[in-house]
């Protein structure tokens, strides 16, 4: 296994599995309550998603390797936006499909795509004028989809389902209810899917999520036991990144 990845299956401590109500709270007491940004929650799940690309999807080097990645107007796009910068500086060959207009992207997320277009990574609204690459990332929706994809994202995810290349969905494949799993509608079917913080209660299905990932995005434990009202195993004590299955 790669260095940096520590796979605790059978020996992982029993985790929280976290309903979309319950991640949302988490994300406003680390942002409201402690002061932890958006921006550093973002680029530390890009950091680990352009890791399990490089290390579990494209062989250890992404040397000239040709990676797409699909990017909502979310925080779930900009994490695959800081995504697109690491494995771009690490030589890889990216380009950024946006779900909107960029016009539409506020916030960190539009800090995130203006970096990227000054890095000189390609960022355009339709993938399908360049084949044969050798990854897809799903960057579309994360946690709070509720209900059905639409519009251009459907179309995105549908186009990602037609592809060859494998599929990368960072924290919930995008058209997967968080919560309860069901896919109402056109849902990514990714080879492999990296979670943040702790796993979401609609991920159980192996068949929808492939290979599972778990990725540290600086929660503290008493954080958990707030939202939660228990205590909740730390399974980050080895390594930032783990592979649940």
């Amino acid at each position: 296994m790669d260095a940096g990845v520590a796979n605790r299956e059978g020996s992982f401590p029993k985790l929280a599995w976290l309903t979309r109500d319950d991640m949302r709270e988490i994300d406003r007491v680390m942002v409201e309550d402690l002061g932890i940004s958006l921006v550093q929650m973002m680029e530390n799940a890009g950091r680990h998603l352009a890791t399990v690309a490089r290390a579990h999807l494209l062989g250890g080097d992404v040397a000239g390797r040709r990676v797409l990645i699909l990017t909502g107007t979310g925080g779930n796009g900009g994490g695959g936006l800081v995504a697109a910068r690491r494995l771009h500086a690490w030589g890889a060959n990216v380009r950024v499909v946006v779900a909107a207009p960029r016009a539409r992207y506020a916030g960190v997320p539009r800090e995130q795509i203006q970096i990227v277009g000054r890095l000189g990574i390609d960022v355009v609204s339709d993938p399908v004028d360049v084949e044969g690459y050798d990854l897809v990332i799903d960057a579309l929706v994360g946690y709070s989809l509720n209900g059905r994809l639409r519009g251009r994202v459907e179309e995105l995810a549908r186009w990602g389902n037609q592809q060859s290349a494998p599929i990368l969905s960072l924290d919930v494949p995008s058209g997967l209810d968080a919560s309860t799993g069901e896919t109402p509608g056109e849902a990514i079917d990714p080879s492999v899917t990296m979670t943040l913080a702790m796993p979401k209660a609609g991920l159980v299905d192996r068949t929808k999520v492939g290979r599972l990932f778990l990725a540290d995005i600086g929660v503290p434990p008493d954080t958990y036991q707030r939202v939660l009202g228990r205590e909740v195993a730390q399974p980050f004590t080895h390594s930032d990144l783990v592979e649940v299955w």
